[in-house]
């Protein structure tokens, strides 16, 4: 396990992050991201899917669980479990995620699944300061996610 922090004083600049570190994304990846409500996930998953080319523009997923926004050559699914206990959510369809290996998972409030998916992931945590900073800490789990930990501390230090 690898591990770093990042500070964002801003949604723009962690809009801009997320812009950067999807320029790193292959396919295949899962990231486990934390925090409290407002911390700054979901804007994340904005900046990720745009900069990923994909048309619609995320939005909580809390209520519909998990939604999948794609286009020609690239997919995105956003999870959200916020709700959800380990045993309830086997039918989300984990298997048709998994078996895309040019799909990306990004995964908001994700315990519940911890155990479902691959154990090479990325995760993040989304820590609320003053005003608009957070520090976001970050921990690879596996060599694909070591290099997207890497990606991420990189585009921080532009």
């Amino acid at each position: 396990m690898e591990t770093a922090e990042i500070t964002t004083s801003s949604r723009e600049q962690t809009l801009a992050l997320a812009a950067d570190f999807a320029r790193a994304l292959k396919g295949g990846e899962i990231v486990f991201l934390r925090g409290p409500i407002g911390a700054g996930k979901t804007v994340f998953v904005k900046g990720v899917a745009a900069a990923m080319g994909l048309k619609s523009s995320p939005t909580s997923a809390s209520f519909s669980l998990m939604k999948e926004y794609k286009n020609k050559t690239r997919r995105l699914f956003h999870i959200d479990l916020f709700r959800l206990e380990e045993g309830e959510v086997f039918n989300l369809g984990f298997e048709e995620m998994l078996e895309d290996e040019a799909a990306v998972i990004l995964a908001e409030w994700p315990d519940p699944i911890r155990h479902m998916l691959p154990a090479d992931r990325l995760e993040m945590d989304f820590i609320l300061k003053e005003g608009d900073e957070r520090v976001i800490r970050l921990a690879s789990f596996g060599r694909v996610s070591h290099a997207l930990l890497e990606a991420l501390c990189k585009a921080a230090k532009k």
